[in-house]
């Protein structure tokens, strides 16, 4: 049987391939310049990487989420960062699971060839957080066209996106049996949106990850965007939240195949008091249980993935694999730094860029402590605790 690494190794080589063909610091050029990885991007979606999960009938690979991950856990291995990009992979399931023949028709085939990118999802809310039934955000239906009025945070790559995933409240929660109804989808061209009624606010943050606010004022939506049926958004949105949290985790993954790679070689070579680093336990040991964790992680990775593939239930898996991994790569993160010393917090190392990277999947797009909550209830079965 073959391996993970293995079955996949065409894939691998072929991002590997892709990556060497940029400067050596072009990624860290882009974080300093605090730009768009343009030239990365577009290579990616010019070879069709970006459109693994497109079916072939829309002009896509037509690939599983298994090999989708392995592309963005390889642009981190490389020393990138898969979230300038990781959006158009999670937010067009919400699309292609959930949307009509006639959405599919309109939309896919142009995301397939890079003419539109949905690489924006608009859930978040100041006040609601991860408390997503909360949602203030709300879409009246007036005649033919639903009027949107509130506002997101942190919502990424819209600057950089055609279209966006948009959840709204269309029925008040007060007149609703369930909590997580009421709720709908709806796919927007952003560049219609900004002309006729979203305001677009960039927030600066640590990482150079584009995020943004985004403020409604009497925004008119055709109802034909309407994705699926009114009220039943928070389902719909749930596969786009399985494959997001998979495929973050497959970035984690290669972020710590990229540290763990990094200080193996710097304890093998820097030598202090006549004997290289890596010969003392306090070193190698932070190194090998980062590698430990790592490759359990994996193995959650691709169960998650083959459970999403075979359209069976994964939100354990899911969230399961993506505590691990980002879990695994900032421990790797911390004895990558650690061990550089001095040197890791110099730019032309790029471990202080990668930490950086790294440490918001501890916090997003979901944090440790609630995916801990989610298996003590979803899976365990104790009390919910919020």
């Amino acid at each position: 049987m073959l391996s993970t690494q293995d079955a996949y190794q065409d894939i691998r080589d072929a991002i590997r391939g892709l990556v060497a063909q940029l400067p050596a610091d072009y990624f860290r050029k882009v974080d300093e310049e605090k730009a768009y990885p343009e030239q990365f991007v577009d290579a990616l979606t010019k070879a069709g990487w970006l459109a693994a999960l497109v079916p072939q009938e829309f002009g896509g690979s037509g690939l599983g989420l298994a090999e989708a991950s392995v592309i963005m856990e390889e642009i981190n291995r490389c020393g990138g960062n898969a979230g300038a990009c990781h959006g158009q992979m999670y937010n067009m399931n919400t699309l292609l699971r959930h949307g009509s023949d006639a959405q599919k028709r309109a939309y896919m085939p142009k995301i397939a060839t890079g003419e539109l990118r949905l690489q924006s999802m608009a859930v978040t809310e100041p006040t609601t957080g991860t408390d997503t039934t909360k949602v203030k955000t709300t879409a009246v239906r007036k005649g033919d066209r639903y009027v949107v009025n509130g506002q997101k945070v942190f919502i990424s790559r819209v600057q950089h996106s055609e279209l966006m995933i948009l959840l709204a409240r269309t029925t008040p929660l007060d007149k609703v049996a369930r909590k997580s109804d009421g709720m709908s989808i709806f796919i927007v061209d952003i560049r219609d949106a900004i002309e006729q009624g979203m305001t677009v606010r960039p927030i600066a943050n640590m990482v150079n990850h584009e995020t943004n606010e985004l403020f409604f004022d009497n925004l008119e939506i055709p109802a034909e965007n309407l994705i699926g049926q009114e009220g039943k958004g928070f389902k719909y949105l749930l596969d786009g939240l399985n494959a997001e949290r998979t495929l973050i985790a497959a970035e984690c993954i290669g972020d710590a195949h990229w540290f763990i790679e990094k200080v193996t070689k710097y304890a093998n070579e820097r030598i202090v008091f006549d004997r290289p680093i890596g010969r003392n336990q306090g070193v190698q040991f932070p190194i090998a249980r980062a590698w430990v964790n790592l490759q359990a992680a994996d193995l959650m990775r691709f169960k998650a993935a083959s459970l999403f593939d075979a359209a069976q239930p994964c939100g354990a898996e899911a969230n399961m694999a993506k505590l691990l991994a980002a879990d695994a790569s900032w421990e790797a993160a911390n004895a990558c730094l650690q061990f550089h010393g001095g040197f890791g917090f110099a730019h032309e190392y790029d471990v202080e860029r990668k930490f950086r990277e790294t440490r918001l999947y501890q916090v997003a797009p979901i944090s440790t402590n609630m995916i801990l909550s989610y298996v003590a209830e979803h899976v365990l079965g104790l009390p919910r605790s919020f």
